[in-house]
């Protein structure tokens, strides 16, 4: 694409997992949280929502954080700040997070200071991964970047989130059904909004020259942090999520 500069590419414990049983997975939930009502989790009784759920409709969500581990697994980087004055950080979700963190550690350069696999973009506060697939919380799967702007741009960065994924598909990704696939980034400042704009504009023409694509429009939500419902923007994923396809045992 011309525009890119050049470079690189819980629900309660009373509720079994269905959903991630069924993928196989065999990921538990962290915490048995009496708290809220059980919700469904079969995948065959779930009607893929096209809308977003609504915040009076979100499930309440908790105070209690995700623990996770200390120290990156592939980049022995640490998983959480306070990060250095000379780095920055983006959030974007393209699809399923496993992937799109695998891709993003593995760029070039070494200006990917550290990654993280999270929930974005919705109303409910610490949620966890079965309560984000029954589309209840609002959130997207997404990648929280940490990165060092002398080796690696924002542009690039950019270039390998819009070539990594088709934009147009709205509420899925692929195979992958539901709002928490939707395409979003999520911007912290006036110049990655109007570079996270630029970037769509530009790979939206683009695509329609080309007739890719499987819609008409690129549907990617563009939407500031300071909208977010929460001061914290990133609520990390679960541990066993975390660099997930760089584990023993990972598909």
């Amino acid at each position: 694409m011309g525009w890119f500069s050049s470079g690189t590419k819980g629900v309660s414990g009373a509720v079994k997992d269905e959903v991630l049983e069924k993928k196989g997975f065999g990921i538990k939930a962290k915490y048995d949280h009496g708290d809220i009502e059980p919700v469904e989790l079969d995948p065959s009784k779930v009607k893929v929502k096209k809308t977003l759920v609504t915040k009076e409709e979100a499930l309440p969500g908790r105070k209690n954080v995700m623990d996770v581990s200390e120290r990156h697994f592939v980049l022995a980087t640490p998983m959480k700040g306070p990060w250095a004055g000379n780095l920055q950080k983006c959030v974007f979700g393209n699809g399923c997070f496993w992937g799109s963190e695998k891709g993003i550690w593995r760029l070039p350069g070494g200006g990917i200071h550290s990654t993280a696999v999270g929930y974005a973009g919705g109303f409910t506060e610490n949620p966890t991964y079965q309560e984000v697939c029954t589309g209840k919380t609002g959130h997207a799967e997404v990648v929280q970047v940490v990165f060092d702007p002398e080796k690696i741009s924002l542009s690039d960065i950019l270039r390998w989130f819009w070539e990594s994924h088709d934009p147009t598909q709205g509420m899925a990704q692929g195979n992958d059904r539901g709002s928490q696939y939707r395409s979003i980034l999520i911007h912290f400042d006036d110049e990655q909004r109007r570079l996270f704009e630029a970037s769509k504009t530009s790979y939206e023409n683009e695509l329609k020259a080309m007739g890719k694509g499987a819609g008409k429009h690129i549907t990617t939500e563009i939407k500031s942090a300071a909208d977010c419902e929460h001061e914290c923007v990133f609520f990390y994923a679960e541990d066993e999520h975390q660099q997930y396809l760089a584990k023993p045992g990972a598909r």
